[in-house]
């Protein structure tokens, strides 16, 4: 059976909603909602298909796309490739050009509508920035604290709060000052015991990778609706955490950093090569910042995490 490779779009508005579209009733998966998009002809580039779907679809002119997520989805009766870019301007008034129902959502509102298990991934690589700070360790609580306030008044939006060195009692009380600080502002992601879960319920969970192995083959266990991550560095660690259900993850390292200089770095070509088969958003991190994020972006990722380039000072 031949994959079916459809350019989609997650469009955003200037104040940041996103555009959704209602399948017709006679179209696989009818009645859905979905990402506009078309399929990809024979001959076309990714941008040419986008822009032509967009413009029959919508009515509107693509002004500035990138990469988002390419997802490969089975469905009983055909096989999909899914390839999504961030739209971040157009020209033009979105209508449904088709007779299609619009909605403008906000993006923390997009579970709550129904789409095909093809657009899951999407509908969490859309609500996700492209930056996923990670705090610094060798910091006393109070340090991370003010750097965290900082960094939020920069727009930083995801946070990984991770502390090895504070004991687990200290990173604990530190945890209900950092939700406090992110309320509204930012996502807070915590490491340490899955038993503490059900303690943070608007916070996330970021798997180590050695969690992730002693879970593997557990099933999800972390409640759906709450964000929850893993830290992978090959392919046996990507196959489970796809498998166990996360909602993204972090690929490292990249490049050589200092922190860990004997470990070997997965170099661009290979950290794409792996996220080719991978359907979850995925940050790239290990030795990356800001002037590398377009590269990781066109190499499959979400965007880059980082400790020292994203922290303030």
């Amino acid at each position: 059976m031949n994959r079916i490779h459809v350019a989609a779009a997650v469009i955003r508005s200037a104040d940041g909603l996103v555009l959704i579209a209602k399948r017709a009733l006679d179209k696989h998966q009818g009645g859905l909602w979905e990402f506009p998009g078309g399929k990809v002809e024979a001959g076309e580039t990714i941008e040419t298909a986008l822009a032509r779907e967009l413009h029959e679809e919508l009515g509107i002119t693509v002004t500035k796309a990138r990469p988002l997520i390419q997802v490969r989805h089975d469905y009983p009766d055909k096989q999909v490739l899914l390839d999504v870019w961030d739209v971040l301007a157009f020209s033009g008034e979105p209508h449904g050009a088709e007779g299609q129902p619009l909605a403008w959502v906000e993006p923390a509102d997009l579970p709550g509508y129904n789409f095909p298990a093809a657009n899951r991934p999407i509908v969490a690589a859309a609500r996700l920035p492209d930056r996923y700070l990670i705090t610094p360790d060798g910091l006393s609580p109070q340090q991370l604290l003010n750097g965290l306030a900082l960094a939020l008044d920069t727009g930083v939006r995801l946070i990984q709060l991770r502390a090895p060195s504070l004991s687990l009692r200290d990173y604990r009380a530190l945890a209900t000052d950092v939700m406090e600080l992110c309320v509204g502002r930012a996502q807070l992601m915590l490491k340490g015991p899955l038993e503490w879960v059900g303690e943070f319920p608007t916070a996330g969970w970021h798997l180590t990778a050695e969690q992730l192995r002693q879970h593997a083959g557990r099933g999800r266990p972390v409640p759906v609706g709450q964000w929850f991550a893993a830290s992978c560095h090959d392919a046996a660690e990507l196959d489970m955490a796809s498998t166990i259900g996360v909602d993204f993850i972090t690929l490292s390292p990249v490049l050589r950093t200092t922190t860990h200089p004997e470990v070997p770095p997965l170099g661009w070509p290979r950290a794409a090569e792996l996220l080719l088969g991978f359907n979850q958003p995925a940050y790239l991190l290990g030795g990356l910042g800001p002037s590398e994020l377009e590269k990781a972006l066109h190499a499959g990722g979400q965007g880059v995490a980082a400790i020292r380039a994203f922290w303030p000072g």
